[in-house]
């Protein structure tokens, strides 16, 4: 008796011997490669047969095993009609063909909603929303967060012991979640930024709300394009943002260029779909309390892929401009034309760390060409408020490189960040 390596079983020579010639004639079968041979006779996979092709011919009925409920050799298989249930579940629902929906159109739509991520970043999104591209906060919001006035009490430290409370006091493991910690030090932060109510009364006007859902539809060349789906914490205001840039700034951007990214589309990474509704809603009612959209807030959740930081801030730049152009349209209608007042939309990204201020102001919804009036962007990058929170030291050939606790706090950061909240109440 001889035993076969990999196997539980022991056979004679003679069927091992039968056992190794089918290896080598078919090791596919067997889960085995034959080294004996060349790969030409035993590296390839038979393909798989075609179905045969049933011919129905009229006036000849098949003889099925319908009636017997089992299989018959000889018999053809019968085909019965789709079952229809008599209550419809939305979880086993067919749905029907693309041409056959009520909003089915002939013309693309490319949309941009919360999983989308542009190729060409923030360089796509100007191109996308005909929009002028200025590096820095403006002057405007900076001037707040130098001003005493406007500054909190022990503003430094109560600051640091947020970032301690989302990562260390608010729970028992090594490290939190990054999805728990971002979103306690957001909401740690702007509940600093809510004790300036005292001195700054509009600052009680404002409120959050979270899962609503915008929808914006524009032109832009010959392709349709729309902003649409759940974006983030959202910050409205009873009372709309100051305008930024005056009426001689506006007119300047009539001679910017917009930077193109050929050979690549402009419409690369964005859905293409034939079912949709052109509709422009904020997502919320018209009689609503706090209509004007104030910052917009974007964490770094744990289910979603993450973004590279200009990937991030081009997602920024599209719903902040999606958030402008549906109150635009609310206000002004919906005929392309140079506003008389702009809209301006402010937004916050950050992953627990790192920040992102874009601050987004709507000039125009004659979006179709690249000439005229462009709107404009003021883009703040990677602002680090703290380098390191440890729970434990890092140490590395017996010397400690990183302490425990929280270290590297900027201050400016937060400046920053309390501006942004203190502009439109100061």
């Amino acid at each position: 008796m001889a035993s076969v390596p990999g196997l539980r079983f022991k056979a004679s020579s003679s069927a091992l011997a039968e056992f190794y010639v089918q290896v080598s004639r078919r090791p596919e079968r067997c889960g085995r490669r034959a080294f004996s041979g060349s790969s030409c006779a035993h590296g390839k996979v038979l393909p798989w047969r075609k179905p045969r092709e049933t011919v129905e011919i009229a006036g000849l009925e098949k003889i099925t095993y319908a009636d017997r409920m089992h299989y018959v050799p000889g018999l053809a298989k019968p085909v019965f009609p789709p079952w229809k249930p008599e209550q419809t579940d939305p979880f086993h629902q067919r749905s029907p063909k693309p041409e056959e929906m009520a909003l089915y159109k002939e013309k693309p739509c490319y949309t941009f909603h919360q999983r989308s991520n542009v190729l060409e970043g923030v360089k796509q999104s100007l191109w996308l929303t005909k929009s002028k591209l200025v590096k820095g906060l403006p002057i405007q919001i900076l001037s707040l967060a130098e001003d005493p006035a406007n500054q909190i009490e022990n503003q430094d430290e109560r600051v640091q012991n947020a970032i301690r409370h989302s990562r260390f006091w608010d729970t028992t493991e090594g490290r939190p979640p990054r999805e728990k910690f971002c979103s306690t030090l957001l909401h740690n932060l702007l509940h600093l930024c809510g004790t300036l109510q005292v001195s700054h009364p509009a600052l009680g006007k404002r409120i959050l709300a979270d899962h609503y859902r915008l929808s914006a539809t524009w032109s832009r060349g010959e392709d349709l394009f729309q902003v649409r789906g759940q974006n983030g914490l959202l910050l409205n205001s009873m009372s709309p943002v100051p305008v930024l840039a005056g009426k001689e700034e506006i007119m300047k951007t009539t001679d910017h260029v917009l930077e193109t990214f050929y050979p690549i589309s402009p419409t690369i990474d964005l859905q293409r779909t034939q079912v949709y509704d052109v509709r422009n809603d904020t997502g919320f009612r018209q009689d609503y309390l706090y209509p004007h959209a104030h910052t917009l807030f974007i964490l770094e959740q744990g289910k979603l892929p993450r973004l590279y930081p200009e990937q991030l801030r081009a997602k920024m730049v599209m719903f902040t401009f999606g958030n402008a152009l549906a109150r635009a349209h609310a206000l002004y209608g919906s005929e392309p034309q140079v506003l008389e007042k702009p809209i301006v939309v402010q937004s916050i990204a950050t992953n627990g760390r790192v920040f992102q201020f874009v601050v987004f102001q709507l000039n125009t919804t004659d979006l179709a060409t690249d000439t005229g009036v462009k709107n404009m962007v003021w883009v703040e990058e990677d602002q680090a408020l703290y380098e390191f929170a440890k729970v434990r030291p890092l140490i590395k050939k017996k010397a400690v490189q990183v302490p425990a606790g929280l270290s590297g706090y900027q201050p400016d950061t937060f400046k920053k960040f309390l501006a942004l909240c203190l502009h439109g109440a100061v």
